[in-house]
């Protein structure tokens, strides 16, 4: 609860950096949603709604983007996401947590 708390009120802020929003997703708010991850056993569903969340969350911290050729504003796909975001997705860090 206080993870979901703190992505409402955090991340949509223009006056943090996106760095620290990163380092808030990092330490806060992927440690609650991973706990216990080791008892889990995993479905697609269960995966599918983990990287729903995750992108969810990563589109709060970095925003709409401006497409290069047609200007306007567009959300980011999870490719796009990946790529800023730079690091190993909710799914990969969970699997090896429960080996």
């Amino acid at each position: 609860m206080l993870a979901f708390i703190r992505c409402t009120i955090f991340l949509p802020s223009i006056s943090l950096s996106k760095n620290l929003k990163i380092e808030e997703h990092r330490t806060v708010i992927l440690p609650v949603v991973l706990y216990g991850c080791k008892t889990w056993s995993l479905t697609m569903k269960d995966e599918h709604g983990l990287r729903l969340s995750e992108n969810r969350v990563l589109r709060r911290i970095f925003g709409p983007k401006r497409d290069e050729v047609t200007r306007e504003w567009r959300k980011l796909h999870k490719e796009g996401l990946y790529e800023l975001y730079s690091s190993t997705n909710i799914i990969r860090v969970s699997l090896s947590r429960m080996r």
